[in-house]
């Protein structure tokens, strides 16, 4: 041999070597496990990586609680290999806007039932709380708490105005002082360094309801400054929405930080059709750069207190004052009147019958009346005075949650197809049994996937996932979530496109969806081929902005 066919040679012996010790090396990983081997395989799915892009068929690889590898996978091994031809594979569900831990509440929903079936059932692997201007405080205690003892799902949180005004200023209906002011902005700026994903509102709700406008911009400043969003229940969704609408958006664009229109609805048969003009408005603040977005609720009824039907001044101060008010004759003339425009205009729909108790603590044989039913059995008459007579009456016995039937399925479709809306529940974690509630809490996700896309054909599935997946997570800065693509964590769906469906329904809620076989949580088979198992690999999700400080 030639000696420059030697050194060639060498050179490619050299080569060869260098290559197999390159691989040899990437083989395993520094605890010695194989970096070839797979803790999860799903292979032959139809994937829907969240990017609102049609699917393509392929495989994914997972280790431990990370998307590795996607493509052709077949001859990788694996802990667990599932075969998900004709499925659909999607990142897990976002509902950005979950009552899954209330204001208040150590015994109920995630904290009660930490399974959240109702959840994981729809194919949700995350839920962000603290909606509507009411969190726990501090946030951190309750984050602290989940991670001590993890639920099924993961969860994060906003902190709510309501909240802190009623933390600081109290429940009357008055303009805060200086100081509380600053107290408020450092109670915002505490949430943030503990992980807060920004500031909800309940403007309708007191005592946030109490703030001016120029407050709650002075409070969404401070979570401008961690890269939070302002995420807001507005102060009215029927004959004032366009004005709400637009304080929405100027306290987005004033604080400096994205707004969200949350549960976006027009409530009141006088106002259907409105989403016309506030959608427009949207797209007239995202064309000069304010950054706004929606979320919305698959359903045409509401669900909130009774509380709602009151005028903001009959809630001022506390429960003893508001009682004593409702006890005054004047008063309650005054009151009754006004509960009576808000049966017909707003939330009661102008029929008792459209307002249905889901639950009264106090009383649970009224749970899924509605207030005809309920005149009938006292014998009194059906009509508008006498529902608000009886509104008054409940509430002074101890209140009750209601379903209100005034939404119009023309505006839910119109928002549902608006690019800047995303798809939440406004619902909670339940077991079966507990009340009358909104079927949102068991279905919104599923009748989406079932109803609106296949039945109805109204978005593509696509869409719907977008809708559901990396639209949320990038809302809020999950990077790593509502994606299936490498490094992502591995929160993933498997659903049957064809079978998908919502079964709660506002006489019978309590249902479980059905069509979804299979959940992952980082990893973690929570449910496998359509059973929950034990595991509760949730975690405790807080804001990127946290990591600076």
């Amino acid at each position: 041999m030639h000696s420059s066919s030697l050194i060639t040679a060498c050179k490619l012996c050299l080569a060869v070597f260098l290559l197999a010790s390159a691989g040899c090396s990437d083989k395993t990983t520094a605890d010695g496990e194989s970096n070839d081997h797979l803790s999860l395989l799903i292979v032959g799915g139809t994937v829907y990586n969240g990017t609102n892009q049609p699917p393509v068929v392929t495989d994914i690889g997972v280790r431990r609680d990370s998307i590795v590898a996607i493509g052709d996978l077949a001859t990788r091994d694996a802990d667990v290999r599932v075969d998900a031809t004709g499925l659909a594979v999607s990142p897990g569900f976002i509902d950005i806007h979950s009552h899954a831990i209330r204001e208040n509440s150590e015994r109920s929903g995630l904290l009660l039932w930490p399974a959240a079936e109702n959840q994981i059932r729809q194919g949700v692997t995350t839920v962000i709380g603290g909606p509507d201007g009411g969190s726990p405080l501090p946030i951190s205690d309750t984050l602290v708490g989940l991670e001590k003892n993890p639920p099924t799902i993961n969860y994060g949180t906003f902190v709510g105005q309501g909240s802190i005004r009623a933390a600081v200023v109290g429940e009357d209906d008055r303009p805060a002082t200086a100081d509380e002011l600053q107290r408020m902005r450092e109670e915002v700026d505490l949430a943030m360094r503990q992980g807060a994903f920004g500031l909800s509102s309940g403007l309708v709700y007191a005592p946030g309801s109490f703030a001016p406008t120029e407050e709650v911009i002075e409070l969404a400043r401070v979570a401008a400054e961690y890269g939070g969003i302002y995420i807001s229940h507005m102060r009215q969704e029927s004959s004032d929405i366009i004005k709400s609408v637009a304080e929405t958006i100027r306290i987005g664009e004033e604080a400096g930080l994205p707004a969200q229109i949350t549960h976006h609805k027009v409530i009141g048969a006088g106002m259907w059709g409105k989403t016309v003009d506030t959608l427009a408005m949207v797209d007239a603040a995202v064309a000069r750069g304010v950054d706004v977005s929606i979320d919305q609720y698959p359903y045409t009824a509401s669900s909130t207190g009774l509380s709602v039907l009151f005028p903001q001044w009959a809630l001022d101060g506390d429960r003893q004052t508001r009682l004593r008010r409702m006890q005054d004759p004047v008063e309650h003339k005054r009151l009754s009147a006004a509960i009576q425009y808000n049966l017909v205009e707003d939330r009661g729909g102008n029929d008792p019958a459209r307002v249905v108790l889901a639950e009264c603590t106090w009383d649970p044989s009224l749970n899924g009346l509605n207030l005809t039913e309920l005149l009938q059995q006292e014998n009194r008459a059906v009509t508008i005075e006498e529902a608000a007579e009886l509104v008054i009456e409940l509430q002074i016995k101890g209140g009750c949650t209601a379903v209100y039937h005034a939404i119009s399925e023309e505006d839910v479709l119109r928002v549902m197809r608006h690019p800047r809306t995303m798809i939440a529940s406004d619902g909670g974690v339940y077991i079966p049994g507990v009340g009358v509630p909104h079927p949102r809490n068991y279905g919104s996700f599923a009748r989406v996937l079932g109803h609106y896309v296949r039945e109805v054909q109204h978005i593509p599935l696509y869409t719907a996932i977008y809708k559901m997946t990396r639209m949320p997570a990038d809302r809020i800065g999950l990077s790593d979530r509502g994606r299936i693509e490498v490094g992502a964590i591995a929160d993933i769906t498997i659903f049957d496109p064809a079978t998908i469906i919502d079964r709660a329904t506002f006489e019978n809620p309590h249902q479980y969806a059905e069509g979804v076989h299979y959940v992952w949580v980082a990893g973690e088979a929570v449910l496998q081929d359509g059973e929950m198992t034990e595991a509760r690999p949730g975690r405790v999700l807080r804001a990127p902005s946290t990591r600076k400080y």
